[in-house]
């Protein structure tokens, strides 16, 4: 019994490290692309509450939301907010590395204003069928 315990904790920090490393390479790439020019707003991810409704057999067991706020200094219309989770959505080895890694809804909010917009990250996951 003592072993399972101890695996199950070991499991725990060690997601927890993939987690964290996904967001801080997130980050960083992030940060590149806005100094560069190649995208028009700062964006930084973190993780958030998540969304109990949105949960499937890998969501982890707290704190399951990617959250993507956007830094542009003014309210960022709904358009816009979609626009930047569309990015990601569309991203299939981004929304697979998320759901493997426990992540079940995905947040876009900017950093004026009180609204976002949430998505449920299972419905984005390109499967192959053959």
């Amino acid at each position: 019994m003592f072993t399972n315990t101890w695996n199950t904790i070991l499991d725990w920090f060690r997601d927890r490290s993939e987690r964290a490393k996904l967001i801080r390479s997130f980050n960083d790439a992030a940060k590149q692309a806005f100094v560069l020019s190649v995208v028009p707003t700062l964006i930084k991810a973190s993780v958030s509450k998540g969304d109990r409704r949105y949960r499937h057999q890998f969501s982890h067991w707290m704190n399951t939301g990617f959250r993507i706020q956007a830094f542009k200094g003014e309210q960022l219309s709904k358009n816009e907010l979609m626009q930047i989770g569309n990015v990601i959505l569309d991203d299939s080895v981004l929304i697979r590395k998320l759901v493997v890694l426990g992540f079940d809804t995905l947040e876009v909010c900017g950093d004026v204003g009180a609204y976002g917009c949430k998505w449920q990250i299972k419905d984005f996951m390109q499967l192959e069928s053959k």
